[in-house]
């Protein structure tokens, strides 16, 4: 299963910018999908998720009312709105396709990882 990440680049603090995550043709239409982020020298952490149906989504509190997780099953894609920025979002973002339909916060709980979007957030 193949995962594409796009969307990062540099923005200042405050400012906005929208990731997207396409999966292969009808790949994942029934799993959960969610985004991780990497900053240097740090674990790879959970950041968002996103349930099969788009009907269930969890957040990271350090995340939580600044990004929305959606997802547009038609196309495949789950998207990552990131507003309000800020130094500490800077990290290597990854998608990654849950083995299940429902909503995880646990990196093992993920079976496949797309190859990451870097977002920096200059103060």
């Amino acid at each position: 299963v193949q995962l594409q990440a796009y969307g990062g680049g540099l923005v200042q603090a405050g400012g906005s910018l929208r990731l997207s995550c396409t999966a292969a043709k009808r790949t994942g239409s029934n799993n959960g999908m969610g985004w991780f982020r990497q900053a240097p020298g740090k674990e790879r952490e959970f950041v968002a998720v996103i349930s099969r149906n788009g009907q269930y989504t969890y957040y990271a509190d350090s995340v939580k009312g600044r990004f929305t997780i959606s997802r547009d099953s038609a196309k495949s894609t789950v998207y990552l709105q990131m507003n309000d920025l800020k130094p500490g979002d800077t990290a290597v973002y990854y998608c990654a396709l849950a083995r299940g339909p429902l909503t995880t916060p646990h990196r093992g709980d993920y079976q496949y990882w797309g190859q990451g979007t870097l977002v920096t957030v200059s103060s």
